[in-house]
């Protein structure tokens, strides 16, 4: 601050120095300048007011009216009215949490950030499936697609057993030489070998036609979903099973407010 003063001074002095050498009229715009450059000092030299500080007042529990420029450790379990200084009422101070208040708000808001991740998550894969299905031809194209993969495996294990079929005919052919006897070791691990691989395959195609039924049955949900996704409704209020209900448990307005907001 006495830099900023000196620097000020030494304007001034040269502002005089300049009006005594021109004139009248100079002198009268070198005072103006003057008057202005001290009212900036002095704007300068006025501390900053914190507009956050207020008038803190209460009632004690035994009735006594307290005010403060702070807040009032006596009144931390009661509510503290904050005043402007004309007297109105900025805010409210709300008492302080126990332990077991503050342990329950925690949880509170654990949860309501948990519901806010689900709707989020809704949101998006709604947006998702939409972009990836515009249309419902888009859709059946990808139905299509997601059992012509499975149709085909289920086919490759089909052909794989007609082939163990037919290398099971030597093996049945030489097994006819032992009729009513113990069969050789290696002829008897071949046939053990063949039976085990057709069980497989089985098994393998019992899974693929498993694999059709619930693409069939996910194609299906997502087209009920997207039917309403693409009548209006907004990305997130359709809930887990498209039932209409939002995906955090809030009504379809709130959530729509939140897929509007992109939140």
């Amino acid at each position: 601050m006495r830099h900023l003063r000196a620097a000020f001074s030494s304007i001034a002095k040269l502002l005089r120095r300049q009006a005594s050498l021109a004139g009248g009229s100079a002198l009268a715009g070198a005072c103006l300048s003057g008057a202005a450059l001290t009212a900036t000092l002095a704007q300068a030299q006025t501390p900053p007011t914190d507009s956050k500080k207020g008038i803190y007042s209460c009632t004690t529990a035994d009735g006594r009216r307290l005010t403060s420029d702070r807040p009032i450790a006596e009144c931390n379990t009661r509510e503290q009215r904050i005043l402007n200084p004309d007297g109105s009422q900025r805010a409210t101070l709300p008492p302080a949490l126990s332990p077991e208040e503050k342990v329950r708000q925690e949880a509170h808001e654990r949860h309501l950030a948990a519901e806010r991740a689900t709707l989020r998550d809704a949101i998006r894969r709604d947006r998702t499936l939409m972009l990836r299905f515009p249309n419902e031809a888009a859709h059946q194209h990808g139905r299509s697609q997601a059992l012509d993969d499975a149709n085909k495996a289920r086919l490759s294990s089909e052909r794989r057993i007609k082939e163990l079929a037919q290398e099971r005919k030597p093996l049945l052919d030489e097994a006819e030489f032992y009729k009513g006897r113990p069969l050789p070791a290696k002829l008897k691990q071949q046939m053990d070998a063949n039976d085990a691989a057709v069980e497989a395959q089985q098994q393998l195609i019992e899974n693929q036609k498993a694999e059709l039924v619930r693409i069939n049955s996910r194609f299906d949900a997502e087209l009920a979903r997207l039917k309403k996704l693409w009548g209006g409704a907004a990305p997130g209020t359709l809930g887990p099973g498209g039932d209409g209900k939002a995906a955090n448990g809030s009504n379809g307005s709130e959530a729509a407010a939140a897929a509007a907001s992109g939140r």
